[in-house]
């Protein structure tokens, strides 16, 4: 009785372990960067200027563009809001006559340095509001996404469990009154079923990756051809019938990309070409570089996308008709939505298209090189 007392208090002391890491304060030193970068080029810009003309008009519409971009290109209001008083102290102290001092017994000047500093003030928070609501949009735009395809992925999850339950029901209740062949079909079933469950979870656990107030992107450079082919090599082994080529530059294309994800793509798309081609019997890959980027190819002799579909393939959701093929196969849209979510947090683009001679052609493109404020929102790990 008494440890059992003993334990039950010790458990009501002992503290919670919440696992969540204790919050630090970072300092904002790109930010610091950008702010310096740009009302000292303002400032040696105006010097440059007045070598060539003494008027000065110039001064004011520079520093202020300076305060639009600090705005633009930094977080919050804090080096917007210090951009616009250190202009316009800049302004009047070095810039304005009597140079390099501040006197505001001149007549005009405490309303001059009123009014601009005002109009600088209004300028860096419209700016600040209008860059926070541009996030906001695209977050709700997100959000969108995510809900549309988890409403795709609860309706297809019930179905094959349902098929699942149902095959082994069979087998366990009348399974020696089954023929083989009767077996081995609801064998083949289970096993198919049981496959795009594993898939639609694989994607799930990507769209996861994703969530939260920044994507969660393991980023390393890595050989654009390696990577289409382990992804060739795992479709042909689950459709060795069908064929799979790889085609590639000579030139090696390193690529910053979370290879897991992107492999991800690969697979979503060269299965949704073989699932939902209906004739597909082949399937090509091709990498490529335009550009700054590299452009990924997958392209299929099947029987191509209709037209009605085309709008809708990458909102995570189909009309029934187009989502479900004749063999019963589900959604298209789940795979495809998870698949331009994951381009898009790379920074890349992504399309569908038909080709002339028949089958489909989906492509996206990747960035070849690293953007500035893509690496803030990079997780180093799980």
């Amino acid at each position: 009785m008494m440890k059992w007392v003993r334990s039950l208090t010790k458990q009501r002391t002992e503290p919670k372990q919440t696992g969540k890491p204790p919050l630090r304060f970072v300092f904002p030193w790109h930010d610091l960067g950008i702010f310096l970068s740009l009302l000292s080029g303002a400032t040696i810009l105006c010097y440059f200027l007045r070598t060539i003309d003494d008027s000065d008009v110039y001064v004011a519409l520079i520093f202020e563009l300076a305060v639009v971009l600090v705005s633009r290109f930094t977080d919050g209001y804090l080096f917007g809001l210090l951009a616009s008083v250190i202009g316009v102290i800049g302004i009047n102290y070095i810039f304005t006559f009597p140079y390099y001092q501040l006197n505001f017994a001149i007549s005009g000047y405490p309303l001059t340095f009123l009014v601009m500093l005002i109009v600088s003030i209004v300028v860096s928070t419209l700016t600040t509001q209008i860059k926070q609501q541009e996030k906001l949009r695209a977050e709700a735009e997100k959000e969108k996404m995510r809900g549309n395809l988890l409403r795709a992925v609860s309706h297809d999850i019930r179905t094959p469990l349902t098929s699942i339950v149902g095959g082994v029901s069979t087998l366990l209740d009348s399974g020696e009154q089954l023929s083989e062949t009767t077996r081995t079909q609801l064998l083949e079933n289970i096993r198919d079923e049981s496959n795009w469950l594993v898939s639609v979870v694989e994607n799930l656990l990507s769209v996861t990756r994703m969530t939260g107030e920044q994507t969660k992107l393991k980023k390393e450079m890595e050989a654009g051809e390696e990577v289409m082919s382990a992804a060739a090599m795992k479709i042909k082994k689950h459709y060795p019938d069908i064929d799979v080529s790889v085609r590639a530059p000579q030139e090696l294309l390193m690529i910053p990309m979370d290879v897991i994800l992107i492999e991800q793509v690969l697979i979503n798309l060269m299965e949704n070409a073989i699932q939902h081609g209906g004739t597909t019997t082949r399937v090509e890959l091709q990498l490529r570089k335009e550009g700054n980027a590299a452009r990924f190819e997958v392209a299929d002799n099947g029987q191509g996308i209709s037209r009605e579909a085309l709008p809708q393939l990458f909102k995570g959701y189909l009309p029934h008709d187009e989502a479900h093929t004749a063999d019963g196969r589900r959604n298209m849209g789940i795979g495809l939505s998870v698949c331009m979510s994951i381009v898009q947090a790379h920074g890349g683009t992504m399309q569908a298209e038909n080709r002339a001679l028949g089958g489909a052609l989906f492509s996206f493109t990747l960035p070849l090189e690293e953007r500035s404020n893509e690496n803030s929102g990079e997780d180093s790990g799980d």
